[in-house]
């Protein structure tokens, strides 16, 4: 979990320096770009060092096209039709995604995650619910695109580590995740982008600093700690994001926030957690009691 906490006050950041500085200011290609081609020049030196099995590449390419670049593509077009807050209460159903997503890969209906996601999705709901724009639906489902594309890519991710017999150091190969995203970056700017270039020495510096820091360090420990969690408490922590979020936009640029709202919500994420955790522990005594008597009966 502390992989997943990390990269949360790491992200927490990002939603403000985004709508603050970048969004509308300047083009959401060249932006995407950017964050896939540094985040990848980070991870470069490992990759040149590594020798990885080109099955083992092409997947983690395909993976970061898919988490990474599509999922931004997706999330900043989104702008054009939503505000932030609006993007912001689309996100809330990542969760459930993650696991519907994960049941269906494994064959199996796991009822007690998909209440803990929703119970999540319910908190962050209270959060920020707020009024909706005339081009909600062509926005919604843009975001939607975002989120499946995200879940998606955090549960491949975490299937092919898990079932992988060989395990080998994650920071040697993850380069090829940030080059499936920077491919597909590379290859919607040619197509769809525009002049919107960076004016200011503020705004490069917190397209390197997304670049480097929320994409580079943020999504490596992300999807390390993806693999060290349960998939119950990967959805849940898909949301936790967002009350950090509020906190830091309020304290740093003074944005209104519903005060109640946000101690409710954040609570009930919180209880959500909570409540995954008791159900795992429970799960694991009740497989150790019978392993126990099974065992005693042989």
């Amino acid at each position: 979990m502390k992989y997943l906490w990390g990269t949360t006050l790491l992200w927490a950041f990002s939603f403000s320096l985004i709508g603050v500085y970048l969004a509308g200011q300047v083009d959401a290609y060249f932006s995407v770009w950017t964050r896939t081609l540094l985040a990848f020049l980070v991870f470069l030196p490992f990759l040149l060092r590594s020798r990885t099995e080109i099955k083992t590449a092409l997947k983690l390419c395909g993976i970061g096209a898919l988490q990474l670049g599509c999922m931004y593509l997706f999330y900043y077009r989104s702008f054009l039709y939503l505000k932030v807050p609006e993007v912001l209460v689309f996100t809330i159903f990542t969760p459930v995604y993650v696991t519907l997503l994960s049941d269906f890969l494994d064959r199996h209906f796991s009822l007690s995650y998909l209440l803990t996601a929703t119970l999540a999705v319910c908190g962050t709901a209270v959060i920020r619910y707020s009024g909706l724009s005339h081009n909600f639906v062509t926005g919604f489902l843009l975001v939607q695109g975002a989120n499946i594309c995200f879940a998606s890519g955090q549960v491949f991710y975490r299937r092919m580590l898990l079932k992988q017999e060989k395990q080998i150091p994650q920071h040697t190969t993850f380069g090829y995740f940030f080059l499936g995203a920077l491919m597909v970056s590379s290859i919607a700017w040619v197509i769809f982008g525009g002049n919107a270039y960076p004016e200011t020495s503020l705004q490069w510096g917190v397209l390197i600093w997304l670049g480097v820091g929320a994409s580079g360090i943020g999504y490596f420990f992300w999807n390390r700690g993806a693999t060290q969690v349960n998939t119950g408490a990967l959805a849940i922590m898909n949301n936790a994001v967002i009350p950090l979020g509020l906190i830091v936009n309020l304290l740093l640029w003074n944005q209104s926030v519903n005060m109640l709202r946000l101690v409710v919500g954040g609570s009930i994420i919180v209880l959500a957690l909570l409540l995954n955790e008791w159900i795992i522990r429970h799960r694991s005594k009740q497989a150790y009691a019978l392993k126990s008597a099974t065992t005693k009966g042989v």
